[in-house]
């Protein structure tokens, strides 16, 4: 296994330690959960540069990276949910586009093809990941309703461009 999938994994690890540290009630328990939730934001961007710059690319890390990173995003937003940070609307236009462009990725892999990260698609991930970050330091409601319409528009965004640079995956699949 390589040192970029090993980092994917700890990451994996990470998002139960996450929800329990937001769950559990101890003075402190928001700040332990906002420096697990930044480690593991942070292992994101490190096992993606080890995975380019010492030529770890594989179909593992492919799938398995964008699938630890939704992991922990969806954990963060639906604790935000729970405690009325985010509206539960928004939450579920995230999770479309998830389930969206997980499912073209699945008709992409019967078709022979890995589709990669696209780079709105990173650009989608680090700003819900900054967005997440900033509520969990700053509970105001102003800074709370940017940063979900940041994740929003990132997140449609990227999962129409994911769509229209793959629409011939589509187009073969329903023939």
């Amino acid at each position: 296994m390589t040192t970029a999938n090993k980092l994917t994994l700890c990451r994996v690890v990470m998002i139960p330690i996450f929800l329990v540290l937001l769950y559990v009630d101890f003075t402190g328990h928001l700040w332990a959960a906002l420096a697990v939730f930044i480690l593991a934001s942070v292992t994101d961007f490190i096992d993606g540069y080890v995975a380019r710059h010492y030529h770890q690319i594989t179909d593992f890390g492919k799938f398995m990276d964008p699938l630890a990173d939704k992991l922990l995003v969806m954990s963060a937003m639906a604790w935000f949910v729970e405690v009325a940070w985010m509206p539960a609307w928004a939450f579920f236009v995230v999770i479309a586009r998830e389930l969206a462009v997980t499912g073209l990725r699945l008709v992409a892999v019967e078709q022979g093809r890995v589709i990669a990260a696209a780079k709105s698609g990173k650009v989608k991930t680090a700003c819900t990941m900054v967005g997440i970050i900033l509520m969990l330091i700053f509970p105001n409601a102003t800074l709370r309703l940017v940063c979900v319409a940041v994740i929003l528009v990132t997140t449609i965004y990227s999962g129409i461009e994911y769509f229209v640079k793959n629409k011939d995956v589509l187009a073969k699949g329903t023939m």
